[in-house]
């Protein structure tokens, strides 16, 4: 499993232009900005701690953050420098390859989210999704499928000021820093069994589907740290639950969240193009079906 496969960008390659650490909030004004007024240190804690109550609520959260004070220091680090606070999440790819009722919900969702905290805060918020296209690559979807998939939900994305970037095209900038970790760092037998227990229902390329589940978690590994190095001051935002932490960014804290509304975790690339109505809502806090 030490020799992983990344997917090509083809059409999908601009996407990582500006992303990352490349668009990091600058630390100076750009020409012909002034620079906002310095808050004092107690007006910057105020408003950080004003800034994650405005997200950190049940109508957002499906449970509690891996890391708060983490949080409330990257946010005092946006707030210091009046910048918007960055989040990043996985996007990934079901069996469809065009946007349905559920991205588009889902997006919606995540836009008021934004709404929520820009107006407890001016700068308000940066959101970037991360296409996993590795992890599409690797259930065995046809590149053009899935390249098709993330084109459009980029665009839908775009209409509502969410960022975009392509999880293969991070690794391959990060070099070095994609070297496989040994798995018996950090995954318990639990994220493993759980891991088996998706590859058997969406892993469709080659070997078994424990093979599969390995070699995924071993894009994990390695992704992990690049979305670290990429973004090294965001929130990660995740539509699974705390029992595949091992699998998210170390350095980063992790915003458990839910997906389409308040009470519903299922992610939208694994619904029907229409299904967003309430007769799924039961499963809002089941295991999701897969890490991205």
């Amino acid at each position: 499993m030490a020799g992983l496969s990344f997917a090509e960008e083809g059409g999908l390659e601009n996407s990582t232009e500006n992303c990352g650490r490349s668009s990091a909030p600058a630390s100076k004004p750009a020409p012909g900005r002034k620079a906002a007024a310095k808050l004092p240190e107690a007006g910057i804690q105020a408003t950080a701690e004003k800034v994650l109550r405005s997200f950190n609520t049940w109508a957002f959260k499906r449970e509690q953050p891996s890391d708060p004070q983490l949080m409330l220091r990257f946010i005092a680090d946006a707030v210091a420098g009046q910048e918007p606070i960055p989040f990043v999440l996985y996007w990934g790819k079901g069996p469809r390859s065009d946007v349905g009722a559920p991205e588009i919900q889902c997006l919606d969702f995540l836009g008021a989210m934004s709404s929520r905290l820009q107006a407890a805060y001016a700068p308000g918020a940066v959101l970037t999704l991360i296409f996993t296209d590795t992890h599409a690559e690797l259930n065995g979807h046809a590149k053009q499928d899935f390249q098709r998939y993330f084109a459009a939900v980029k665009a839908v994305a775009t209409q509502r000021g969410i960022e975009t970037c392509v999880l293969g095209s991070l690794v391959k900038t990060a070099g070095h820093l994609a070297t496989v970790a040994p798995i018996e760092e950090t995954v318990s037998s639990e994220t493993l069994s759980l891991l088996l227990a998706s590859a058997q229902k969406w892993y469709h390329g080659s070997g078994t589907a424990q093979e599969g589940a390995l070699a995924y978690l071993r894009m994990n590994l390695i992704e992990q740290r690049v979305v670290e190095w990429a973004f090294p001051r965001s929130i990660f935002v995740t539509f699974n639950g705390s029992d595949l932490r091992g699998l998210f960014p170390r350095q980063l804290p992790i915003f458990y969240m839910y997906s389409l509304r308040r009470g519903f975790g299922v992610k939208p690339w694994f619904l029907p193009s229409e299904s967003a109505s309430a007769n799924c809502a039961h499963q809002g806090h089941q295991p999701s079906p897969d890490a991205s």
